[in-house]
C-alpha cells in the first residue's frame, strides 16, 4: 500500500530472505501490481464503512464533510461527526477493516494447508491483523509475533466512547494474549505494553529507511531555501502554527528575505490551514499541493533544504517515532522537528544521528530556521547528513532484528522443527 504504514512492512519482505527468512504476504487487493520479487497473496476486501454509505445511499467514495459540504475546524468534529459518532462506533468495531477477516481466513487455511509455515508476523494497524494471525496460529499451532507500529488500546490518538474502550481492551488482551511475542517500535511503547501484556515477551525493534534509497546521488536541490512537509496534518494534532509564527518573524526583523523562501504541504488540503496560511500574510510563500505519489514525495523530499517534521505536543506522544522521520533519514536532508513533547524518541534520535533539530518553543524554531537559513545564504545549501550517522537505522538492520526474533520464537515453540535456525542467539540483544 503506498500509504506510510506500508514501509515497514515492504522493508521486511525486501530485507528478512538475507537473514534466512522467505516471506509470503497476504493482504487486501493491492491498487497497483505488486513486487515481482515476493509472493503475494491477495484476497477479496469488504469496506463497511463504503457499504453503510451505500446503503444511506451516498458516495462511498467521499467523506461524509465532502458529501455534505462542511469543513472542518481545527482539531475539532464537525456536526456530521458528531451525529455519526455513535453509530461509526458500531459499525467499525473491532476494527474499520473488519470486512477482510473472513477472506484473510480462507486465503491462510488454504495456504497452510499447502505450504509449511514456520512463523505468522502480523503488523498494525489495522488491528484486525492480528485477529486474522491469531485465528490462524491458534488453528495450525505456528508461533506468532504481533507488531504494534501504533499500539492499540493505548494509543492517544483514538477517541473512542468508554463503552467500546472497555470492549476493546478485553478483546486486545485475549487476542495478542496468545501471541509468541509482541513488537513494537521505542522503549516507552514497549514499556506500556508489558504493563497490559505481563505475560508476553515485548521488544523493541524502530522502523527504518531503505538503505538503497539513502545511497541515491543526491538530486539538485531548489532555488530557494525550501522547507517540505509530505503527508497528513491528523485534524491539527500536528500543528504548523508555530513555523507559520517564527517565519512571519523572521521575515518581519529582516533575517529571512521573503523572495528566497518557500514552504511547501503536500498531503492535508484542511480549510483550517489556508486560513493560518493568509492569516499569518504567507500566501506567497507556503504552498499547499495536496497529496502525490509516494515516489514524487521522496523526490521533493531529497531536492529540499529543510524537511519539516510536526509533532503533537502530547506527553504520551514521548514513544512515538513517525513513520516520516525515517523516511526523511533516507533523504539525507536536515530535519527541523517542531512540537512534540519535551522528552521524545525523536528528540533523542535527532541527537543520535546529528540529522536535525528537535525544536519545543518558538523561539527555538526560530533560531533553528536563522541558523538553517544563514548557511544557505552563505554556501547556496544546507549539508546533507551523513550515511554512516543514521545506518543503524535503516530497514537491512530492522530486518535482522526481526529475524532473530522470529528465530526465537520457532525455537522456543513446542515440538516445532524447523531448518531455519540464524541468528538465534542474537534476539537477546533486544528490549524485553
Amino acid at each position: 500500500m503506498p500509504e506510510v504504514g506500508g514501509i515497514r512492512l515492504y522493508g521486511l519482505a525486501k530485507y528478512l530472505p538475507e537473514h534466512g527468512w522467505k516471506p509470503i504476504i497476504l493482504t487486501p487487493t493491492l491498487p497497483g501490481e505488486p513486487d515481482p520479487r515476493f509472493r503475494v497473496i491477495q484476497t477479496p476486501y469488504e469496506d463497511v464503512i463504503a457499504l453503510w454509505k451505500k446503503r444511506m445511499r451516498l458516495n462511498p467514495k467521499e467523506s461524509l464533510n465532502e458529501q455534505f459540504c462542511l469543513s472542518k475546524k481545527k482539531n475539532q468534529p464537525s456536526i456530521i461527526d458528531r451525529l455519526v459518532y455513535l453509530p461509526s462506533e458500531i459499525i467499525t468495531y473491532p476494527d474499520p477493516q473488519k470486512g477482510w477477516y473472513k477472506h484473510a481466513i480462507k486465503a491462510g487455511d488454504q495456504l497452510l494447508q499447502e505450504v509449511k509455515i514456520d512463523a505468522i508476523l502480523s503488523s498494525s494497524k489495522p488491528e484486525i491483523c492480528h485477529l486474522i494471525a491469531r485465528n490462524l496460529a491458534e488453528k495450525y499451532q505456528i508461533p506468532w509475533v504481533a507488531d504494534l507500529r501504533d499500539l492499540w488500546t493505548q494509543n492517544p490518538y483514538l477517541n473512542h466512547c468508554a463503552l467500546r474502550r472497555f470492549a476493546e481492551k478485553r478483546l486486545e488482551l485475549r487476542t495478542l494474549g496468545k501471541a509468541s511475542a509482541l513488537v513494537t517500535v521505542s522503549k516507552p511503547l514497549a514499556d506500556d505494553l508489558s504493563r497490559l501484556h505481563t505475560h508476553n515477551p515485548v521488544y523493541v525493534i524502530t522502523n527504518g529507511f531503505d538503505p538503497e534509497v539513502a545511497r541515491f546521488d543526491p538530486p539538485e536541490l531548489t532555488d530557494k531555501f525550501t522547507i517540505t512537509y509530505t503527508g497528513s496534518l491528523y485534524d491539527g494534532k500536528r500543528d504548523p502554527s508555530t513555523l507559520f509564527k517564527a517565519l512571519k518573524n523572521l521575515i518581519k526583523d529582516g533575517t529571512i528575505d521573503p523572495d528566497r523562501v518557500e514552504v511547501r504541504f503536500f498531503g492535508s488540503q484542511d480549510p483550517w490551514l489556508f486560513d493560518e496560511i493568509r492569516d499569518a500574510n504567507l500566501d506567497g510563500i507556503v504552498k499547499v499541493f495536496g497529496f502525490i505519489p509516494r515516489e514524487q514525495a521522496l523526490q521533493r523530499q531529497r531536492e529540499s533544504h529543510l524537511l519539516l517534521l510536526l509533532l503533537w505536543n502530547n506527553p504520551k506522544e514521548k514513544g512515538v517515532y513517525t513513520g516520516k522521520v525515517f523516511e526523511y533519514l533516507a533523504a539525507r536532508r536536515p530535519i527541523i522537528a517542531v512540537g512534540g513533547p519535551e522528552e521524545s524518541v525523536v528528540k533523542d534520535l535527532l541527537n543520535e544521528t546529528q540529522a536535525g533539530q528537535y525544536t519545543s518553543s518558538l523561539e527555538d524554531l526560530e533560531v533553528a530556521l536563522s541558523r538553517y537559513y544563514s548557511e544557505y545564504v552563505r554556501t547556496g545549501a544546507v549539508p546533507r547528513t551523513e550515511e554512516s550517522a543514521i545506518f543503524k537505522y535503516s530497514q537491512l538492520e530492522m530486518a535482522k532484528k526481526f529475524a532473530a526474533v522470529l528465530d526465537k520464537v520457532v525455537a522456543e515453540a513446542p515440538q516445532h522443527h524447523t531448518s531455519v535456525t540464524a541468528h538465534r542467539d542474537s534476539a537477546q540483544e533486544f528490549t524485553q
